[in-house]
C-alpha cells in the first residue's frame, strides 16, 4: 500500500512538473495575448495568463479599455483574446463555472438566470471580443508572429434579437455578420473573416 501511494505521489508530482515545464514564460504570454487586440492599443492592454501552477494570474497590467487572454497551454492549437473591460464579470463567472466544472450548457444556463436576475452584470452598449486562432506551433514568441492565425470578432448585445437589429440568423456570405444566442444575456454579432488562404 504505501509504495502504492508513493508511486502516485510520484506521478503527480511528475505530471505537475511536465505541466509547468509546457507553461510559456510570462513575457512569452504577452507577446502572444496582445495580438488579439488592435496594433494601437496593444501597449496599454491588460494581460491575464497562466502561473507555473496553471492558475489565471494577471501578467501585465494596463491603462486602457481592454483585458487579452493568454493561449491556454493545456489545449491544442492557438488562441487568443481580447475584449472589453466591460464583459469581464460575464468573462470571469465564466471561467468559475468552468472551473467548478460546468459544461457549456450549464455555464450559460446559470449566467442567463443570474443575468435577469440582475446579479450578473451585462455590458449597457455593444461591446467587442477579438480571437486569435491558428494551428498549433503558428505563434512564434522570437518574432511575435502568429503565422497563418485568423481574427474574428464577437460584438455583444445582450438581450438583441434578429429583429431587433435587422441581422440574420447565419452568415449570408462567408465572413458576413450574424447574430447568435438571439433573446439571450449571450447574444453578440458574429463575424467570421475567411482564413488568409481562402481570401
Amino acid at each position: 500500500m504505501k509504495l502504492t501511494i508513493l508511486s502516485s505521489a510520484f506521478f503527480f508530482l511528475n505530471l505537475f512538473y511536465v505541466n509547468a515545464q509546457n507553461i510559456p514564460s510570462p513575457e512569452d504570454q504577452i507577446k502572444g495575448a496582445i495580438l488579439a487586440a488592435p496594433d494601437e492599443k496593444r501597449t496599454e492592454v491588460t494581460v491575464i495568463g497562466y502561473n507555473n501552477k496553471g492558475e489565471f494570474t494577471i501578467l501585465k497590467q494596463g491603462n486602457n479599455e481592454l483585458i487579452c487572454l493568454a493561449d491556454d497551454p493545456s489545449k491544442d492549437g492557438f488562441s487568443v483574446a481580447c475584449y472589453h473591460k466591460n464583459l469581464e464579470p460575464f468573462m470571469e463567472r465564466g471561467r468559475v463555472l468552468k472551473a467548478e466544472g460546468k459544461n457549456a450548457k450549464e455555464v450559460f444556463d446559470i449566467r442567463e438566470k443570474e443575468a435577469k436576475s440582475g446579479m450578473l452584470k451585462m455590458p449597457e452598449t455593444p461591446t467587442t471580443l477579438h480571437v486569435l486562432t491558428g494551428d498549433e506551433g503558428c505563434f512564434d514568441p522570437e518574432t511575435g508572429i502568429a503565422e497563418g492565425a485568423n481574427l474574428r470578432y464577437v460584438v455583444y448585445i445582450p438581450w438583441a434579437t434578429a429583429e431587433s437589429t435587422g441581422l440574420p440568423l447565419r452568415p449570408i456570405i462567408p465572413g458576413g455578420p450574424w447574430i447568435m444566442n438571439p433573446g439571450t444575456h449571450r447574444a453578440h454579432i458574429m463575424i467570421t473573416p475567411p482564413p488568409p488562404s481562402n481570401q
